[in-house]
């Protein structure tokens, strides 16, 4: 089992800045895969960023340059630095962590509410 905690979201202007941090614990040297999610009211849970173990990462096209995800094996914390936001990033984010067994596990943090907004 893998509890997330996230924290972070909050009100920012257009073209504003945000830091978006998740706290992994349980069974955290499971965990191959971490990332974020966003969910927009009407829309689809859709994937933001995702990062391996190793440091591989992939984002969506409509965060490529304005995202960054990183992630502090150490630490077994993910974090995603947000640059240059627009009112369409406005969603709840939500941090998850992907666990390869003999099967795949997949759990999710409760989410953070992000509003890009003047």
């Amino acid at each position: 089992q893998v509890q997330l905690v996230e924290s972070g979201g909050g009100l920012v202007q257009p073209a504003g800045s945000l830091i978006l941090s998740c706290a992994a614990s349980g069974s955290i040297f499971s965990i191959n895969t971490m990332g974020w999610y966003r969910q927009a009211p009407g829309k689809e849970r859709e994937l933001v960023a995702v990062i391996t173990r190793g440091g591989i990462t992939n984002y969506a096209d409509s965060v490529k340059g304005r995202f960054t995800i990183s992630r502090d094996n150490a630490k077994n914390t993910v974090s995603l630095q947000m640059n240059s936001l627009k009112p369409g990033d406005t969603a709840v984010y939500y941090c998850s962590a992907k666990i390869v067994l003999t099967n795949t596990y997949t759990y999710w943090g409760q989410g953070t509410q992000v509003t890009v907004s003047s």
